[in-house]
């Protein structure tokens, strides 16, 4: 499981030209699924979101989570994060899960975060074609790879 979290002032995320959902002050996460993926990498990895100190605190130090600031988060499923451009110039998915393994995990992963953060969090649609607006606060973004805990 692999995700890229951005630390944002607000974001959106629209479907055929209306908002899906948007936030305010938090994260936007993109999440790519592999096939190897268990309830484990959903675990791991919405703990680590939850409790990532990205923010800043009232010394300007990047010390409080999206938990302690009661910020939001947008969850939005990718597979191209499981891009291998290693041969050739078109990108492979091959490691990316198929929808039937990828879905049921994304709606797990999203109830996990929901019960850390203990609210609803900003969801795209899986599979669909999304336009997703953002402004990156810092910016901050960190790359994470369940399979590559560093």
């Amino acid at each position: 499981m692999r995700a890229l979290i951005q630390r944002v002032s607000s974001a959106s995320v629209s479907i055929e030209g209306s908002i899906k959902s948007e936030i305010k002050q938090g994260l936007l996460v993109f999440l790519g699924i592999e096939e190897r993926d268990t309830q484990e990498d959903i675990d791991w990895l919405a703990g680590k979101i939850c409790r990532l100190r990205i923010f800043d605190d009232e010394n300007g130090v990047m010390n409080l989570s999206v938990t302690d600031i009661q910020g939001d988060i947008l969850l939005i499923s990718q597979f191209t994060l499981h891009a291998s451009t290693k041969k050739g110039n078109r990108p492979s998915y091959i490691r990316a899960a198929r929808p039937e393994t990828a879905i049921p995990l994304y709606e797990k992963f999203i109830a996990r975060t929901e019960d850390l953060l203990e609210k609803k969090i900003g969801t795209g649609k899986f599979g669909a074609h999304m336009h997703v607006t953002l402004i990156n606060d810092g910016p901050v973004t960190i790359f994470i790879d369940t399979k590559n805990k560093e």
